[in-house]
């Protein structure tokens, strides 16, 4: 039986507004604050008094992601999830995001449909307007750049400077997800260079590939603490991996911390793909990364209410500038916290 060849159209065929007409073609805003999306030579947004908060970020092809086991629409809904989580961070809410996007013609105009198919679910999955941006050619590859606008009162906004001695350290979900399931793409991919007609064997890992392939930003959190009235003292997204998280809450507020490995939550799943691996679970939760957790500071009068919270763990507690950044380990040793994390300029 034949299959009907996929259909594919150049990028030279529609040029580069007719590609972002092609693309933005259905989208809509829904928040009161974009008064002028798509269409103009800005976008125009009006926040009513309220805090701006603007995160940008650039994921490169090679780098950032691989299109051998990356999926476009994957790879655009957590292009807009990851930066979401930025603003979430904040203690805000995104509204607004504006995508820039250059590739060379190894991609067709279909391949960019499934790109924006995932940007405008991720839009939709989280009330956010796609407002703008703008596309150009490459000679290699594709780069994304990824502009998120959200907002916030000016007395509800979290940084990570302002982490108090004694408060506790809490963190959501679970952590080094993400970098096992990295590390299970990549053994696939090389089983694959070296037959490629073997077939990946990825049944059973859907847990890990998700917080991989389709990170989800922690809004209901934000929302819950909301709900109980706690505001955090201090707040960071896990992006780099708890080590190189937590670090940055401590230098930040000139404080140091004591974390504590048994509180710190890992998944089933990947505590057995790290054994697979031959990988301490509590390696790949401080060096990970890319779990997009929050992790943050509360006072110790909110512990009766964070506690009652489902999917929230209270990892440890801040000290003295003095007192260094330690893990205490099960055998109750002191291991100093480095950041061994993602750093995209280290070699």
């Amino acid at each position: 039986m034949d299959l009907e060849k996929p259909v594919r159209t150049e990028l030279s065929e529609l040029g580069e507004f007719g590609l972002i007409d092609h693309l933005t073609r259905d989208s809509i805003s829904k928040n009161p604050s974009t008064v002028k999306g798509i269409g103009d030579d800005a976008a125009v947004i009006n926040n009513a008094g309220k805090l701006t908060l603007v995160s940008t970020d650039l994921l490169v092809e090679g780098v950032h992601f691989d299109m051998m086991y990356t999926p476009l629409k994957h790879l655009g809904y957590k292009a807009v999830a990851v930066n979401i989580s930025d603003i979430v961070a904040m203690n805000g809410v995104a509204k607004q995001v504006l995508i820039g996007l250059s590739v060379s013609n190894r991609y067709s105009v279909e391949a960019l449909e499934d790109l924006y198919d995932g940007i405008k679910q991720a839009c939709q999955v989280y009330d956010v307007d796609l407002a703008g941006g703008d596309t150009t050619s490459s000679v290699s590859g594709m780069f994304l750049g990824i502009t998120v606008i959200g907002e916030v009162d000016a007395d509800a906004v979290v940084y990570r400077n302002t982490a108090k001695e004694n408060d506790l350290v809490c963190v959501t979900g679970d952590l080094g997800g993400a970098y096992m399931g990295l590390l299970l793409l990549e053994r696939e991919k090389a089983a694959f260079k070296g037959d490629p007609n073997m077939q990946p064997d990825l049944s059973g890992y859907d847990y890990i590939l998700s917080r991989q392939l389709k990170p989800e930003p922690r809004t209901d959190i934000i929302r819950l603490l909301q709900d109980i009235k706690v505001k955090p003292t201090a707040m960071i997204d896990i992006s780099d991996g708890l080590g190189s998280e937590i670090l940055h809450l401590c230098q930040d507020s000139g404080l140091g911390c004591r974390l504590y490995e048994e509180k710190i939550p890992i998944d089933a799943t990947t505590i057995n793909v790290a054994e697979e691996f031959k990988i301490s679970p509590i390696t790949a939760a401080l060096n990970g990364g890319e779990d997009y957790e929050l992790l943050f500071t509360i006072h110790q009068k909110d512990f009766e209410q964070i506690r009652l919270i489902p999917g929230i763990s209270v990892i440890g507690h801040m000290t003295g500038p003095k007192d260094g950044t330690y893990l205490v380990t099960t055998d109750e040793q002191l291991v100093e916290i480095r950041a061994q994390g993602w750093n995209a300029l280290r070699r």
